[in-house]
């Protein structure tokens, strides 16, 4: 049967006179087993026969579980790099890898694919979607645009512009939902710009750009605050846990050391682009769709907001609220403390989300701001790669493989440290591209602790950047969850984010370098006594 042929006039058998269905007699069909031998099937058979080599010849000081977990690590990330089966796809196998090869039972790894931080991206998008629905990213958008894109258009700043509302917002709330919040009004922009074979090279430079810029400018403004990233709570709370009678890191010591930090890596960010991305002779080609008097027009269109706009923005602003009260400072504990721990952000993203379930729009008798039909569009590709990257997680943690990569730290004892912080810097950024931010934090501080008081040095001068380095997540997808929500948009690809998040890299590890042993010694007092 001819399964490229819908039509149900189409003989099911050959039709006589030719032979096989495929064409006219004595006509050469190809053979099948040259079918097999293409790019995509060898991409396919890369995945398992890496996963093979790893778990037959590969020897570890370690159990064979953290062998079995490194041929699988072999095996999704060569599927993922290759793409030879849909990312969602290759996102859903350590649902029976790990229980096939040892690593974790079936009901432990599918607990991976729903915890809180889903939790949160979950009711994040939800109203995300609401804010599309209503168009209300269209608004912000146009007042961002009309804000930053000067008069003649400058692209540049406009990107700057961008960039830096990301970072502000990073600075107070997590990261994934500061990337899922600015994400709508960053295409809300690029959406202006013509798109196919009829796209200006500049066009297509830009909306690359800006999408890195977004989910970039996400991870470095979470880097400035204690609030804007789990990370930074690890290691405060680390310290606290190792050296009780040391000086707490407080929210503004962290404050005066992560704001430059995150400032100057931020200001590296955007020269990386504007020299990648747009070029002298960009304003010109982009002037035509982002014209400043048309864009007032449009604006002008839109009217006043409407009564759902400003309910939708009011829930939003209230979960905004909830993000940064919930857990503050060890002095002012937040709402969280009411719970007991028990509460997490995603807890509030989901009671917010549902909120929009509740509230009447006020345009039809018995309709709400949102209805499940509008929740079509949820991104389950991102979930299934979400929660891939948490079983991923936790499997290297609990095979043992965990184990063995500190392990091989043990060198860094004897290196002076003026060359460790940077290599510590550089080990932690390469270890968060495999597993979660927060899973590298606590792998590594308790080593570095340890190498710290070897070396008779103070732990500060390797914790922080070993935390900080766990942030420094920019060559991969899966290596953060915001970017994952800029990968999802189609405007940028693997290859764009080594291109630019290589240099980026590169550049954190050396700002970080030269500020700990100068500034985050004034502000930690790592040159006093060491506790």
């Amino acid at each position: 049967m001819n399964g490229n042929n819908d039509d149900p006039k189409t003989p099911l058998l050959p039709l006589h006179g030719d032979h096989d269905g495929r064409g006219p007699p004595g006509s050469q069909s190809p053979s099948p087993l040259l079918d097999l031998f293409t790019l995509g099937n060898a991409f396919v058979a890369l995945g398992p026969l890496l996963c093979a080599v790893m778990c037959l010849c590969v020897r570890l000081d370690g159990s064979v579980a953290s062998r079995n977990m490194l041929g699988v690590l072999a095996w999704m990330f060569a599927w993922w790099l290759t793409e030879a089966v849909p990312m969602p796809v290759t996102s859903m196998a350590p649902l029976f890898l790990f229980p096939m090869l040892g690593i974790a039972s079936a009901d432990a790894v599918a607990r991976s694919y729903m915890d809180d931080v889903i939790a949160l991206v979950l009711g994040s998008f939800i109203l995300a979607l609401a804010v599309e629905h209503y168009n209300i990213h269209r608004r912000l958008a146009l007042n961002i645009t009309l804000l930053f894109c000067g008069e003649p258009l400058n692209p540049p700043l406009l990107l700057l512009g961008i960039c830096a509302t990301t970072a502000f917002v990073s600075m107070w709330m997590h990261n994934v939902a500061a990337a899922v919040m600015m994400m709508p009004v960053a295409t809300g922009i690029l959406q202006r710009l013509p798109e196919g074979p009829a796209r200006p090279n500049a066009a297509g430079k830009f909306c690359k750009a800006v999408v890195l810029g977004v989910i970039y400018s996400a991870a470095i403004g979470g880097m400035s605050t204690l609030t804007g990233t789990g990370v930074n709570l690890i290691l405060v709370g680390m310290w606290k846990s190792y050296f009780p009678e040391a000086n707490p890191i407080s929210f503004n010591t962290w404050f005066f050391f992560g704001f430059p930090l995150a400032l100057l890596i931020f200001l590296g960010l955007w020269g990386i682009l504007c020299l990648m991305y747009c070029s002298r002779d960009s304003g010109r080609a982009l002037s035509a769709y982002l014209d400043k008097a048309h864009l007032k027009r449009e604006l002008e269109l839109l009217g006043p907001m409407a009564f759902v706009e400003k309910m939708v923005l009011t829930v939003f602003s209230m979960l905004i609220v909830l993000w940064m009260t919930r857990s503050i400072t060890e002095d002012i504990p937040g709402w969280g403390a009411l719970f007991e721990g028990r509460a997490g952000d995603g807890t509030v993203s989901v009671m917010m989300a549902t909120l929009l379930f509740i509230i009447p729009n006020k345009k039809q008798k018995g309709e709400k701001l949102m209805d499940w039909n509008k929740c079509k569009k949820l991104p389950w590709n991102i979930i299934l790669l979400l929660g891939a990257g948490f079983a991923i997680a936790d499997g290297v943690r609990s095979s043992g493989l965990a184990d063995v990569l500190s392990e091989t730290l043990g060198f860094l004892e004897a290196a002076p440290y003026l060359a460790i912080a940077p290599a510590v810097c550089t080990i932690s950024s390469t270890i968060t591209e495999f597993t979660s931010n927060n899973a590298t934090t606590t792998l590594l501080i308790p080593l570095l602790i340890q190498i710290a008081k070897t070396m008779g040095v103070h732990p500060l001068l390797l914790m922080v950047p070993g935390a900080i380095g766990a942030q420094f997540a920019f060559l991969l997808p899966t290596g953060t969850p915001s970017n994952i929500v800029g990968f999802t948009t189609g405007h940028i690809e693997i290859a764009d984010m080594i291109k630019v998040g290589l240099p980026l890299k590169i550049t954190g590890i050396a700002i970080l370098s030269l500020l700990m042993p100068t500034l985050g010694a004034y502000v930690f007092g790592t040159n006093g006594k060491v506790p």
